[in-house]
């Protein structure tokens, strides 16, 4: 878009209260705040709408194109990107059947008939790099594959994630949901069978991390909002300290 000088915005979700909480700016921060998993792992599908849809809406309701639209009486034409492939069929499937009184959607790819592994030959085509899958790599969505695929750093936090959730969860596991013939309901003890990460380091993380999170948070509350340390600058020191400790 910049190369053909098309206007862009970037927007983000930026969380505003945090009540006795250090501050978080993420999604893997705002699940180790609240101790819990994300949203996919307890059966419903809101991290897309809180984390990316809801930043859109919220931009586009003070920009002034939309806004004059509105005031005619129309509505604004949104653009997107789910392709012809079977999984991205079933989200247009429910999005299509959504009456939004301030949006009317189209589908470019669908319109093409574009299927995903016709939109990755067109990319490479442009001689440009294919883009990675667009979700968390702690999505209760990832399949076995990709977890064995990922580095080191982002199973360490799968372990805390399931760690610090563990002591709330009721109805599911762990970021799988529940045990299955296939795979287990808690990644971490995928990572074990599959020795991803040794005994000794997914044990250290489950006793120690959560109670250490639990203390600096802790610790955090006792600070003036403006002046609390953030959930990052933990996660910074979390993973420092795991890579000096390998």
């Amino acid at each position: 878009m910049a190369a053909r000088r098309i206007p862009y915005e970037v927007v983000r979700y930026v969380p505003r209260r945090f009540k006795h909480w250090p501050p978080y700016y993420s999604i893997l921060a705002n699940v180790l705040t609240n101790a819990t998993l994300p949203s996919i792992s307890l059966g419903r599908h809101s991290c897309s709408l809180k984390w990316k849809v809801a930043p859109q809406d919220a931009f586009l309701k003070r920009w002034a194109p939309a806004q004059a639209a509105w005031a005619r009486g129309q509505k604004v034409t949104r653009l997107i990107g789910y392709d012809a492939s079977p999984a991205d069929t079933r989200r247009y499937a429910h999005a299509s059947a959504i009456d939004d009184p301030l949006f009317n959607c189209r589908y470019p790819l669908r319109e093409w008939n574009w299927t995903r592994d016709r939109c990755i030959a067109r990319i490479e085509a442009a001689g440009l790099p294919v883009p990675p899958k667009s979700s968390c790599f702690f999505c209760g969505a990832i399949r076995p594959d990709e977890v064995r695929a990922l580095p080191q750093w982002c199973l360490r936090l799968i372990v805390l994630i399931e760690a610090r959730a563990e002591p709330r969860l009721r109805t599911v596991e762990g970021l799988w949901r529940r045990s299955t013939k296939t795979k287990p309901g808690r990644i971490t003890d995928f990572i074990r069978a599959e020795r991803l990460l040794s005994e000794a380091e997914v044990d250290a993380i489950r006793r120690d991390a959560p109670t250490e999170l639990v203390r600096f948070q802790d610790a955090a509350g006792l600070v003036p909002v403006s002046e609390r340390p953030t959930m990052e600058e933990w996660l910074e020191s979390f993973n420092a300290g795991l890579m000096e400790a390998a």
